[in-house]
């Protein structure tokens, strides 16, 4: 490269030119020293920042815009609508007691339900069964069926826009592991006797799984 061109020449040779001459340099020459380097910097800096600048469209920010966009096939639409296991727990809660405080002779009334998890939903799938008869015969001229099945499910799968979603069938309410009512009252054996039978018939629990206390 050709050291007399370039945007730099032209001062090395005003600075060869002062270094020369004994005379001082005026106010004129100053200002022209400092406005050429500041230009030299601000073209040295843009090719830096030029060569440092990445696309905006980098592998990293494309990893993200991929995960934000992929939808599992057999997820939920939309999770929000499902109950979580503390609401059904509440609503049970709230249903029962406000039904066992209309008894006769039960007052004041604390009912705890736990279940086992959500809902559950109950998806539709195409079945497809085959069968395979085989006849065997042995050397003593005997003969035997040998029957093979094999059954395939696959899930029934629809598109709802840009996803694919699976067709719920039904969904059913969660397994009520336990309850325990304290009540007022409970303490007679007929009144125990009604919570207990009110219970079972109305959450469809056995009756080992439900525990009746007076309340003190």
């Amino acid at each position: 490269m050709d050291n007399n061109k370039g945007p730099l020449s032209w001062l090395k040779r005003l600075l060869n030119n002062n270094e020369e001459s004994d005379k001082k340099p005026g106010k004129y020459q100053y200002l022209l020293l400092v406005l050429c380097i500041g230009a030299a910097f601000m073209i040295v800096g843009n090719v830096l920042f030029a060569n440092n600048t990445k696309p905006l469209d980098s592998p990293a920010i494309k990893n993200i815009e991929d995960q934000t966009e992929d939808v599992p096939a057999f997820g939920s639409k939309n999770n929000s609508t499902n109950q979580s296991m503390a609401d059904y727990e509440e609503t049970y809660e709230k249903e029962l007691k406000k039904a066992l405080e209309e008894m006769l002779g039960v007052d004041d009334v604390t009912v705890v339900v736990t279940i086992d998890a959500t809902d559950k939903k109950v998806f539709e799938k195409n079945k497809n069964t085959k069968t395979q008869t085989t006849e065997e015969s042995d050397r003593e001229g005997g003969q035997r069926k040998v029957v093979d099945s094999s059954n395939d499910e696959q899930l029934v799968i629809i598109r709802d826009g840009e996803k694919e979603v699976p067709i719920v069938v039904e969904t059913k309410k969660p397994e009520i592991r336990g309850v325990l009512v304290v009540a007022r009252g409970a303490e007679n054996i007929q009144v125990k006797k009604w919570i207990v039978e009110a219970v079972t018939r109305a959450l469809g629990v056995p009756s080992h799984r439900v525990a009746v206390t007076p309340k003190k």
